[in-house]
């Protein structure tokens, strides 16, 4: 029955994102994102910049590190942070999104909570906004597969949508590529950190302020970083040595 289910899953999901891809990245605009930030890629370099302050936190040389992008989508967060890493990697469940990744190094997720990757293979996993598209009785499997993949020290970084934020709940809510979104706390992603046997090292909060101040505020949203208020959150945990 569960191997049904996760089938079942797996079918809903990819038959879903495979629909949405042709138009994707139109389909996320939003009046109230647009007015945040237009575009895409003020959100990106935010991830990027939350990933990259957290490996300098700990001492760690991405560019000696091999990364996985769980959920990889069509690839956009890949190819921005690809330059930081000694080598960047994607894999998804809709064929539809991946067939965008031209030029990147992708796989076929066939398995939705098996990841198609060896035991122990890289350094750093990440799964941006993918976990509120997974029911929660399936979270947990994948959480425990990503860590079968990490090595011994290896990190992974969970970045999803704070629901305590009302502008994106508002957002979440008018946008089609998230019709069947289920929101997760960053209390949840914790324990799933923790339910796969990792440590949880840190959650930062990040996005409160628009694209436009940023410069100037960036002070500001650092020193708010713990305060779960902010459009996105990211968990970092680690698979012990």
């Amino acid at each position: 029955m569960e191997d049904q289910d996760s089938a079942t899953e797996k079918v809903r999901v990819d038959r879903e994102f495979d629909r949405l891809a042709p138009e994707y990245k139109e389909l996320l605009n939003d009046s109230v994102r647009d007015y945040f930030a237009p575009g895409s890629e003020f959100f990106l370099t935010r991830k990027i910049d939350m990933l990259l302050e957290f490996a300098t936190d700990q001492g760690i040389d991405t560019r000696q590190a091999t990364w996985l992008d769980v959920g990889c989508g069509q690839g956009d967060l890949l190819r921005a942070a690809q330059p930081h890493f000694a080598r960047a990697i994607g894999c998804d469940v809709s064929a539809g999104m991946i067939a965008e990744c031209r030029g990147l190094e992708v796989v076929h997720q066939p398995k939705p909570l098996r990841l198609p990757f060896a035991d122990a293979s890289v350094d750093w996993t990440t799964a941006v906004c993918i976990f509120h598209h997974i029911s929660p009785p399936e979270r947990a499997p994948l959480l425990a597969d990503i860590y079968r993949v990490l090595r011994p020290g290896g990190i992974f970084a969970i970045i999803e949508h704070n629901p305590f934020n009302p502008a994106v709940q508002l957002i979440v809510r008018r946008t089609p590529v998230d019709e069947n979104a289920e929101l997760l706390m960053a209390r949840t992603a914790r324990r799933l950190i923790q339910s796969a046997s990792m440590e949880t090292v840190a959650t930062r909060y990040f996005l409160y302020v628009p694209q436009r101040i940023y410069d100037w505020a960036a002070p500001v949203e650092r020193a708010l970083e713990r305060v779960p208020l902010g459009g996105q959150y990211v968990v970092f945990g680690r698979k012990a040595c």
